[in-house]
């Protein structure tokens, strides 16, 4: 028998699943680990120092696997189904678009998700109930696994990163009105009756549901979740920068970033024409995947602009170094890592009260917090900045100041703590 920490592999008690892996997975991981109850982690692709997907990160075009890189004290915890991401990986390469089109293509995104809840769901049923005491999985992969800890008598512990699809999907819809030519951005509008039926059905089955933000749990009002069932834990920020970083004087371009998928859902239509206002006196930078090859009013704007499809985590915190301010007038999020990102930089951030920033920005103190969808509230703080360049400094180290806070183990240490009083009441 294996002895961690001081308890046995027979005493941990959590089944987790996720399928690909982020800054928050890995600090939920961390947290339940330390705390002895990991019993099994499933996933497509893990990278552990020396196995074979270290090996495939280090070469040209698939660098990003490197974000699936976890720690190596949870190897030998790990359950690994990687065969049909890696097809995903490689259609992507190739530009086989109709083999990971969304809800279309037989390796799409949804398809990976629900093959490895279906690996977890068949683990689940062939568990001894008075070992295994729950399950943590994560929006649109976990029901097949709560079915199987329905019958199990196992609690089921839901993360639900964004908020809930009935306000996503009037929200986008009223996007699509105001941007018709912007609507191919928004992949979310396709999404089957069966996909919706889906998410409804794990929230339903879910004991508990975790959340990062108060906005995502004030969405779930309109699916009439008993908020006893609601639990928020902010995620963490990163390492602080302890670089002195050199702050915008008005002396140049206002130099803005803007990380993330470049859809309008996040504001992208918003975001580029703000630049092309601002022209004579901004500069912008755009890093994320497109959701589409086929916008062109988004093809035509970009082309303005220094654009990068994809950076490393360590690559997009230097670049938020030689950068200004990070603008994010997300419509509908669930957190919005990369404000966090850039608050732990030392850089303000312009967002709305649709994302995380609700929570950690106090408005023209340590950043920007405007209505979402309002791109005269948006015009004018980017105005404000060019008259009164003094805030960009003011109000970076302020955010600076936020994030030296709250940094990820906070996060994992009250995650674990919020799962052992669930399962062991």
């Amino acid at each position: 028998m294996e002895f961690i920490n001081g308890s046995s592999t027979s005493d941990r008690l959590i089944v987790f699943s996720h399928p690909f892996g982020n800054a928050n997975v890995r600090s939920a991981l961390s947290g339940l680990y330390q705390a002895g109850l990991i019993a099994r982690f499933f996933t497509s692709i893990a990278v552990y120092p020396g196995n074979y997907f270290d090996m495939l990160s280090r070469l040209p075009g698939f660098q990003s696997v490197q974000r699936r890189r976890y720690s190596p004290s949870l190897k030998n915890y790990t359950t690994q189904y990687p065969l049909h991401e890696l097809v995903r990986l490689l259609s992507l390469q190739c530009r086989l678009n109709f083999l990971v089109e969304h809800g279309k293509g037989l390796f799409a995104t949804d398809n990976i998700i629900q093959q490895l809840d279906k690996k977890v769901a068949s683990y689940i049923s062939k568990s001894n109930p008075s070992f295994l005491k729950g399950i943590y999985a994560y929006e649109d992969g976990a029901l097949q696994s709560f079915m199987a800890a329905e019958e199990m008598g196992i609690r089921k512990l839901y993360d639900l990163p964004i908020g809930y699809w009935r306000v996503a999907k009037d929200i986008l819809e009223d996007e699509k009105m105001k941007w018709p030519e912007w609507a191919c951005t928004m992949p979310a509008l396709k999404d089957s009756a069966r996909k919706l039926l889906r998410k409804d059905e794990e929230l339903r089955l879910a004991d508990k549901i975790f959340v990062a933000g108060s906005y995502t749990a004030s969405t779930l009002e309109r699916a009439s979740i008993q908020k006893n069932k609601i639990q928020i834990i902010p995620y963490g920020f990163p390492d602080t920068t302890s670089m002195s970083r050199s702050y915008y004087k008005g002396k140049h371009k206002l130099k803005l970033l803007y990380v993330g998928s470049l859809t309008q859902r996040k504001g992208i239509a918003d975001v580029l024409h703000l630049a092309e206002y601002f022209s004579s006196s901004v500069s912008l930078t755009l890093v994320g995947k497109k959701t589409t090859h086929d916008c062109k009013p988004l093809n035509s704007m970009m082309k303005h602009h220094d654009y990068f499809p994809g950076m490393s985590h360590a690559e997009i915190l230097r670049l938020m170094q030689s950068h200004d301010v990070l603008i994010f007038p997300s419509l509908f999020e669930g957190f919005g890592l990369v404000i966090t990102e850039a608050m732990s930089q030392g850089m303000p951030v312009i967002t709305t009260e649709r994302t995380c920033g609700a929570d950690f920005i106090q408005h023209k103190q340590n950043g920007w917090l405007i209505e979402a969808g309002n791109k005269y509230v948006l015009y004018d703080t980017v105005q404000e900045i060019l008259d009164r360049p003094y805030l960009v400094e003011e109000f970076g180290r302020n955010a600076l100041g936020t994030a030296k806070k709250r940094p990820w183990a906070v996060y994992a240490s009250e995650l674990a703590e919020a799962v052992t009083k669930d399962i062991m009441p």
